[in-house]
């Protein structure tokens, strides 16, 4: 059983930074894809970013390319989200998810172990 343990998340102003961050253990814990969804209340949960499992291959929903930057470190079992020039609409609880497959992939249903979520706050 993978288990997901995120951080980094707050309160901050628009035009601010954070890093959140996906710390992954487990015993069957190789390199597969990981993401960081989002969800605000009432809509669905939103894909913001995935990274294959070499780190290699990225991809980024149109609304954060060029100010978000998804990454990892194997090494520690570890992914982070680097979120630059946020925005107020990029508030919501961030997810970070490990997907069954070692490429990138876009689908919820491909990803079988979720954290717990951490809040990000953008006031304007």
């Amino acid at each position: 059983q993978v288990q997901l343990v995120e951080s980094g998340g707050g309160l901050v102003q628009a035009g601010d930074s954070l890093r959140l961050s996906c710390a992954a253990s487990g015993p069957s814990f190789s390199r597969p894809g990981m993401a960081w969804f989002r969800q605000v209340p009432g809509k669905e949960r939103e894909l913001v970013a995935a990274i294959s499992g070499t780190g290699f291959t990225t991809y980024y929903t149109d609304s954060v390319k060029g100010r978000f930057t998804i990454s990892r470190d194997n090494a520690k079992n570890t992914v982070f989200l680097q979120m630059n020039s946020l925005k107020p609409e990029d508030t919501a609880v961030y997810y970070c998810a490990v997907s069954r497959f070692p490429g990138v992939t876009r689908t919820s249903g491909d990803y079988d172990y979720w954290g717990q979520g951490t809040q990000v706050t953008v006031s304007s």
